[in-house]
């Protein structure tokens, strides 16, 4: 039996689908981009300036094309994570515009150096499915950034890939990298490595650039992770409930304007949510109502068959303390029982702004503990315990027993060395160092490993199309990984 965690009845999941169909016709959804409006007419929808009002016979018709499962593949096109499978699945959290120094505990801008650094730590720890474009490089111009972490990525990692494309021109170019990578653009659409995050603006909008990013990967047939961001009581109403309405609303139209593109493209049912704490005016990642936002919005897409995703782990401590392993602990384990096939978010500290290597390490361990607890308890021989006590007779040799030998690794997590299970005299005789300095030490030894890197000809063809899309705006000719 597996445990599971539900906040939402049925009826009010179907109350919350009805309502978020009532929002589409009134007020309508504000859309930004003439093609994806003429698709919306098209449709059926009624456009009144720039609100299109979106009927539910057009959801409902677009709802019956979206696959209900779909898979990322690695490098050797082996399928590596399967949405909709009700397998969880965890990567590090994307588009950090810092790094935790680990040296000063202070937050830096993040270089190319540092993405490169974080990819290769996630592609080596199995508690990531999928590898991410984790932080912004400052190193890099800012007309070519989107397009560049993916290229990192790429050149780092055999794992799968959550991007997303942030400036017009980088969406095209980047399927056209992981089309080098996969053999073609037709291999690519078979095996995609990459989901790439759309983000609806709230309340209710679908901008001009999200429109065509959502539009561009269904005809790509790439798979779009919708990434709906309500903010409570200021970019949506302050009940959660009410959240999850809006989420619900802005997510069907954008189901609408990629099926309209290209039935039977892959999409996933995501977001990014948050209170806002009226206190201080902050976005808290890592609240307890945050998770479960997150929680009700993934029942509703679970209710309609739709794979799902959810920006949890995180937490808005600016160092990696006690606060830091609460916040992510907690959000990652109700996501993780909530049944999210995708959850993002890990080794992120304030606020999403900053990526840590070393949150990522310790991160990996409360992963491995949601797994197992996601395992459930299971009963792998003829008798509970009886047999095992015959066995093992009155003086309670268990340790003696070949079952304890053959099943202690499967009951069991058993974490690395991150996790500190020994002595006090144990601990000290090895130096005494907290969960952050173990990290450290994790970080540089998987960081010395050897690279998952593309064939040279295919890592030649990457640095090239890179190379040419970066030297309008001053890439290095020298170095397509500058001070890497």
């Amino acid at each position: 039996m597996r445990p599971r965690f539900e906040l939402l009845e049925p009826a009010l999941i179907d109350r919350i689908v009805d309502e978020a169909l009532q929002l589409l016709m009134e007020p309508g959804i504000k859309v930004e981009e003439p093609e994806a409006v003429a698709l919306l007419r098209g449709a059926g929808a009624v456009i009144d300036g720039d609100r299109a009002r979106i009927p539910e016979a057009a959801v409902r018709r677009a709802l019956d094309t979206v696959p209900r499962q779909f898979s990322l593949y690695n490098r050797a096109g082996v399928e590596a994570v399967r949405y909709g499978s009700g397998n969880v699945h965890f990567d590090p959290g994307s588009s950090g515009v810092s790094v935790l120094d680990p040296e000063t505990l202070e937050a830096r801008h993040s270089q190319a150096a540092d993405l490169q650094r974080i990819v290769r730590v996630a592609d080596s720890l199995g508690s990531y499915d999928a590898v991410s474009t984790s932080v912004v490089c400052h190193d890099i111009p800012t007309e070519i950034g989107d397009l560049y972490r993916l290229f990192v990525c790429l050149m780092n990692s055999g794992k799968p890939i959550v991007t997303g494309a942030f400036s017009p021109r980088g969406s095209g170019i980047m399927l056209d990298l992981l089309a080098i990578d996969a053999g073609g653009h037709a291999a690519l659409a078979e095996k995609p490595r990459a989901v790439f995050d759309v983000c609806p603006s709230p309340p209710l909008t679908w901008s001009e650039f999200a429109c065509r990013n959502i539009i561009d990967l269904g005809r790509a047939h790439v798979p779009s992770e919708m990434v709906s961001m309500p903010l409570a009581g200021v970019a949506a109403p302050i009940t959660l409930v009410a959240c999850i309405v809006q989420h619900a609303a802005e997510c069907l139209a954008g189901i609408v304007l990629n099926q309209l593109a290209q039935p039977g493209a892959p999409i996933v049912w995501g977001g990014a949510p948050a209170i806002v704490d009226m206190r201080t005016g902050s976005t808290p990642m890592g609240a307890i109502e945050t998770a479960m936002i997150d929680a009700g919005y993934a029942a509703v897409g679970k209710s309609l068959g739709l794979p799902t995703h959810a920006y949890l782990g995180a937490t808005d401590s600016k160092v990696i303390d006690a606060q830091a392993g609460l916040e992510t602990g907690m959000t990652a384990l109700v996501g993780a029982l909530a049944g999210i096939d995708m959850i993002s978010g890990a080794g992120m500290l304030d606020f999403l702004l900053a990526q840590s290597p070393e949150k990522l390490v310790i991160d990996a361990e409360a992963i491995g503990m949601a797994q197992r607890l996601l395992r459930g308890i299971s009963t792998p021989q003829t008798t509970l315990a009886t047999g095992s006590f015959a066995a093992a007779g009155l003086e309670g040799r268990f340790l003696e027993l070949p079952e304890t030998r053959a099943l202690f690794k499967h009951e069991q997590f058993l974490p690395t060395k991150i996790i500190d299970r020994t002595s006090r005299r144990a601990w000290l005789d090895a130096g005494g160092l907290d969960a952050f300095g173990r990290a450290r030490v994790r970080v540089d030894e998987l960081v010395a490993r050897p690279v998952s890197a593309p064939d040279p000809e295919i890592a030649a063809a990457l640095a090239e199309c890179v190379r040419s899309a970066g030297a309008p705006f001053g890439l290095s000719a020298d170095g397509v990984l500058p001070g890497v």
